[in-house]
């Protein structure tokens, strides 16, 4: 499959990828959280699998038992009640109440995976910005060499008379903001190697980074988390604003009562040990609000469907301004291509006029840490790329 072209954005796609190759190139997903974390989401997952287990007996009534001791002056008793009233039918009530405990499950875990890839997410990208800024800081490193060969060739013409002083100070003024740059860098390194820690309990160095790839659009919006909730959620309101409607129509329940009087202290009445009771009941609510909570559900029930297509909307969106953006970063690599061929060509000029001593060792010195510098740039592009995919993986599911 390919992307068409539209105006200047060029196609990207470097091949389909399977979500079996995307788990296979996200492998580390397991290891990177902590224990803690990852004990976290089992257990919010647990959690989950209970409420959803609860949910699908809640219309279930308990059995209750009563046990009174009757300690007035007229006559003494102890009495043990056993009571049933369940709902038997309720117009659909019941099976609509279990399909919105399934629903609830799916959307809870879901959302739970979500969180899970979110999180999991920020820690990659952590590790994607510790190799940019690794990056960063031989590119500052290079800087510095050449400012200090700068500072010493204006240092010398100033000497001989060639060149006013105010070209040194500012030969001097560039060295000093790139020692600067270096120490900054050097500082944000170690902060995102602490929020890495944050979230993982193994070192940095013991994750390589992933290699992610373009995949189609279709793919994406047929396997994006955002959408399968939205998905989710209109089932799960859907099975609500059913219960809710049955909330209000007409019910049977079965009931039984068992009464055991453990003595009856000779008193009229209280002769028999115990007495049962059964039968069936017929409930037909009348409630004012009614029409107002059915209408209710079916409003949030309707909504959640606007919703979906809003999302499916933002995620065409999304994916389409990541291609953009990639198309935007391969532009750069291009052009950063081109600069390296001129570096290579002009290279080879200034190394015969230095063999022919019409150049020094520092301006092929100069050059060569520049060609280098690009050769960075690449690299750092690269990593860029990879950060853009990453935002795109992580709404996979």
């Amino acid at each position: 499959m390919h992307f068409q072209k539209s105006n200047n954005i060029k196609v990207l796609l470097c091949s389909l990828i399977s979500l079996n190759l995307f788990a296979n190139e996200f492998a580390l997903k397991e290891d990177i959280l902590s224990d803690t974390r990852q004990r976290s989401f089992d257990l919010t997952q647990k959690k989950a699998n209970e409420d959803s287990a609860k949910l699908k007996k809640d219309w279930i009534n308990p059995i209750t038992y009563q046990y009174t001791k009757n300690l007035g002056e007229e006559y003494k008793n102890e009495k043990s009640v056993i009571s049933i009233n369940q709902p038997i039918f309720q117009s659909g009530g019941i099976y609509k109440a279990i399909k919105y405990a399934d629903s609830t499950y799916n959307y809870s875990s879901l959302e739970i995976s979500q969180q899970r890839k979110n999180l999991i997410q920020t820690a990659t990208n952590y590790l994607f910005l510790i190799k940019k800024t690794d990056l960063n800081m031989q590119k500052a490193e290079l800087s510095v060499l050449n400012a200090k060969i700068d500072v010493n060739r204006k240092k010398e013409q100033v000497l001989n008379g060639f060149l006013d002083s105010s070209f040194l100070d500012n030969a001097l003024l560039a060295l000093n903001s790139s020692k600067h740059s270096l120490i900054d860098l050097k500082y944000q390194r170690q902060e995102l190697i602490n929020n890495f820690h944050n979230i993982s309990s193994k070192d940095y160095t013991n994750f390589s980074l992933p290699t992610l790839k373009l995949f189609n659009e279709k793919e994406y919006m047929e396997n994006n988390i955002e959408i399968k909730k939205a998905e989710a959620d209109i089932v799960r309101k859907d099975n609500f604003a059913d219960i809710t409607t049955a909330k209000y129509l007409p019910s049977v329940n079965a009931f039984y009562t068992y009464t055991k009087n453990h003595f009856t202290d000779g008193k009229a009445g209280l002769d028999k040990e115990n007495t049962e009771n059964y039968g069936v009941t017929v409930n037909v609510p009348f409630d004012t609000r009614t029409f107002n909570d059915i209408e209710s559900k079916k409003l949030d029930y309707l909504k959640s469907k606007l919703d979906l297509k809003n999302k499916i909307t933002d995620e065409k969106t999304f994916f389409k301004s990541k291609l953009e953006k990639i198309n935007m970063i391969e532009d750069r690599i291009n052009i950063t291509k081109e600069d390296l061929a001129v570096y290579d060509s002009i290279l080879s000029i200034i190394y015969e006029e230095k063999e022919a001593q019409l150049k020094t060792q520092s301006d092929l010195d100069t050059l060569q840490n520049s060609q280098k510098i690009k050769v960075l740039d690449l690299k750092v592009f690269e990593i860029d790329k990879q950060i853009e995919l990453l935002s795109v993986y992580a709404k996979l599911h």
